[in-house]
């Protein structure tokens, strides 16, 4: 071992290992791995080590395929055996919206370029995997690319990989303190200290206490994963194939053969936790006892399923644990306010997701970026509030408890939550708000009746005519939204105005006015589509999405410089927006200043009633607006003020779902649909509100896509003949047979009576009046792309 390395990567599972190997492959030679005792001691050994290419987020199925070609590159480069076995897998589905599920599952496949699938029906599946019965199931989805590996001699292969292009693996030393220094970190372990610029915590079972030695408290939780393994089956030394991976959804139960037997895995609903603060240190290849009395429903239909398994012996039975992030997700990725400190915890499926994220940390150590857009598993993604011990244990149970459980578009999960709401949230419970959750913020949805239930659904919900009538009061009178849950950045200092327009791609706002401000990367892809504010008293406010509000702190400190003061607002200002063509006539009311006056995006500081509030001109529902901000302990006041100002005008209250529909109606896109860090200003035409003439992060990529071909998609906005549900996001657009983009996003237009979507496609495909067709819960649809902006192309009523 040595005195000091450029990166030192803590834990030998298969995360780490990877870590380890991609950074060496990319380049960054001087690296090491410390283990606390020898690699694979931990999750890594009793995986089953199931893979397969499929995955709902097209970021991270683009990673498992990517691990999946990575597996035999290693094997080779190594000389280590991993044992692959590429089966093939099936996924069974056993009731009507399950099976519907599917089929629409398998159209988002198709967009995301996963063409290796296909739906097949019950015989065909049994023919596929003769030991499964096909009784009560409906249909299936076969991959080519499901499988499983040896995962110890997986770990082996990448870490023998690593050393092979020079990086160190040292086991049997545990590390004790991680010491952050001027220069990077101090890694004191068993075996002496080293220094270096980088530490990873791919410390799987015991990445807990590995965040604690930084200050950082890591929002991840072990639970115990039953799996069994059987005797050998007649039948299956009868047959001269291996039968494929199979989920069975219904069942709760997944089933790979071994050798000649057969290995079912279950994820229970009576989920059951294990060492929430970390495994003991000198656990590794330890499990737990087995419990076949909690898995008992799950089991039973498992040896129902599969009914040679009642008429063979259980030669192993597996509890071990493994460590779970609250969605499920890894976390992944630099961890704010700990500059070199490192991420890659809670892949749950590492032998599946493991090649794809240590691809995407050293690229993003190297590089300053990923080159996937990997936000679905970046740490940034959870705040402070997600430390909270009793958060972590009811989210990650949540979504052990729901892993083959199907969630709905619309339907909200109750776990670790509420937790932080609005000042109004009870006068708006009482008003009858339905609430999702941004964040940790309760966010309103929409205002229902006493005594109304949201029936879950893919397709329209009985919402949809309370949410239609909200967006008819905003069109016609005026709509009050809780806005709490934007992002709110201050920006003060004497270098403010500089630094704000270095980091933004547009031109600042005049004193007393706002812009929209596209942020991008250095790579000249998006960051941010933010609004800039000028309050004209030397403060600056930057407003986004709420829930990146860490994220975009993080990028923000990363590039900041001497002079700028930047405060996160979020826990400190809320407020309401004032929406329709009435909005003037009821703010007129609550203040003798000249708030009428206000040009369209003009903003400055009004008396509302009793409040001092700062106010901007703007709205996204295409309407005359105002967002009215206050401070977070007014919020309930301003809402009662509000309300009465507008009862003469036929004010209503609407929620987050009427916005959907209203801004779909505007074109206007928004983050994490139309735009991520994934697409570029030219994709999805924030380039019109670039200033070119300036000089800014990302310009010279920026300028390279705008002088060269240009971008190969482009945004558009799509008119669907759908009678019964709307696209949501990832549904194959297609021009004949050919597949020419995919939704971004969709939602049913209440004031043009038309099902919209917006989707990326290919530039020569995206010009109005295109005929094509749309993929709308497995169903296709008729489709053409329209001209932006169905409602109001002009914007008459938002300049008002």
């Amino acid at each position: 071992m040595k005195s000091h390395y450029r990166v030192v990567v803590i834990g030998g599972g298969v995360v780490g290992a990877s870590v380890l190997y991609h950074l060496a492959k990319f380049g960054w030679t001087d690296v090491c791995l410390i283990e606390r005792s020898v690699l694979t001691a931990g999750s890594s050994w009793h995986a089953a080590g199931g893979i397969h290419a499929l995955n709902a987020d097209p970021n991270i199925a683009a990673l498992q395929a990517y691990t999946i070609d990575l597996l035999s590159e290693i094997e080779e480069e190594s000389g280590q055996n991993i044992g692959l076995h590429m089966t093939g897998g099936l996924t069974m589905a056993g009731t009507p919206d399950r099976w519907e599920w599917l089929q629409s599952a398998y159209r988002t496949f198709q967009s995301i370029g996963i063409e290796d699938c296909r739906l097949v029906s019950v015989e065909e599946a049994v023919s596929l995997n003769p030991i499964m019965s096909g009784e009560g199931l409906l249909g299936g989805m076969w991959a080519d690319r499901e499988g499983y590996i040896d995962t110890t001699g997986t770990v082996h292969a990448y870490a023998g990989a690593a050393k092979k292009r020079g990086a160190q693996v040292i086991e049997h030393n545990r590390v004790l303190e991680l010491n952050q220094t001027l220069q990077g970190w101090e890694v004191v372990t068993e075996k002496g200290t080293v220094t270096c610029e980088h530490v990873v915590n791919a410390a799987g079972l015991w990445a807990k206490q590995v965040g604690r030695m930084a200050g950082v408290e890591l929002p991840v939780s072990p639970l115990n994963h039953h799996y069994l393994i059987s005797d050998t089956i007649p039948q299956l030394e009868e047959i001269d194939f291996e039968v494929p991976m199979t989920v069975d959804l219904e069942g709760f139960t997944y089933l790979r053969q071994d050798q000649k037997g057969v290995l079912l895995g279950i994820y229970e609903i009576d989920h059951q936790h294990w060492m929430m603060d970390g495994a003991p240190w000198e656990y590794g290849f330890e499990l737990q006892q087995e419990d076949p009395d909690r898995i008992e429903n799950e089991l039973t239909m498992g040896f129902e399923r599969y009914p040679c398994l009642q008429d063979v012996g259980v030669k192993t039975w597996v509890n071990g644990a493994f460590t779970f992030s609250p969605d499920g997700n890894p976390l992944v990725g630099p961890v704010p306010g700990k500059r070199g400190y490192w991420s890659a915890c809670a892949v749950m499926a590492g032998f599946l997701q493991g090649g794809g994220v240590g691809k995407s940390l050293a690229e993003w150590m190297i590089h300053g970026a990923p080159e996937a857009d990997v936000y679905g598993m970046d740490v940034a993604r959870y705040g402070i509030w997600a430390e909270n011990k009793q958060y972590i244990k009811e989210t990650t149970g949540q979504f052990y408890s729901r892993r083959f459980v199907m969630t709905y578009p619309n339907e909200q999960l109750p776990a670790g939550r509420p937790l932080k709401t609005a000042g109004a949230h009870a006068d708006m419970t009482a008003a009858g708000c339905r609430w999702g959750q941004s964040w940790d913020l309760e966010v309103p949805l929409y205002f229902a009746p006493t005594g109304f239930e949201e029936t879950p659904s893919l397709k329209r919900s009985n919402a949809f005519p309370i949410v239609a009538d909200e967006c008819q009061a905003v069109r016609n009178s005026v709509g009050l939204l809780d806005i709490s849950g934007f992002s709110r950045f201050e920006v003060t200092g004497p270098n403010a105005e500089k630094w704000l327009d270095r980091i933004m791609a547009s031109k600042l706002p005049a004193p007393g006015r706002a812009r929209l401000a596209p942020m991008l990367a250095e790579d000249g892809r998006l960051k941010g589509d933010l609004t800039v504010f000028n309050w004209g008293d030397g403060t600056w406010w930057i407003m986004g999405s709420y829930y990146l509000r860490a994220w975009h702190m993080r990028w923000f400190d990363d590039h900041m410089e001497d002079g700028v003061s930047l405060r996160d607002l979020g826990d400190d200002t809320m407020g309401f927006s004032l929406s329709g063509p009435a909005s003037r006539r009821v703010i007129e009311k609550l203040t003798d200043g000249p708030v009428g006056a206000l040009p369209f995006m003009g903003c400055g500081d009004f008396d509302i009633g009793l409040l001092r509030c700062r106010v901007g001109r703007l709205s996204v529902t295409g309407e005359l607006g105002y967002e009215i901000h206050c401070r977070a302990g007014d919020h309930a006041t301003l809402r009662k003020v509000l309300l009465e100002a507008g009862t003469d005008e036929g004010i209503r209250e609407i929620g987050f779902n009427a916005m959907l529909s209203l801004r779909i109606e505007k074109s206007f896109g928004i983050w994490n649909a139309e735009f991520t860090q994934g697409y570029t200003p030219a994709m999805t035409g924030m380039d019109r509100w670039i200033n070119w003439d300036k000089d800014f992060v990302g310009k010279s990529a920026a300028m390279a896509e705008r002088d060269g071909n240009g971008p190969q998609k482009r945004l558009v906005t799509l008119e669907i003949d759908t009678t019964e549900s709307d696209a949501s996001g990832f549904e194959p657009v297609w021009a004949g047979e050919e597949k020419v983009g995919f939704v971004t996003s969709g939602a049913y237009g209440h004031t043009v009576e038309k099902s919209l979507a917006m989707a990326l496609l290919d530039s020569d495909r995206a010009q109005p009046g295109t005929e094509l067709t749309v993929h709308v819960v497995g169903v296709a649809c008729k489709a053409r792309i329209v001209p932006p902006s169905p409602y109001d192309p002009s914007g008459q009523a938002m300049r008002g």
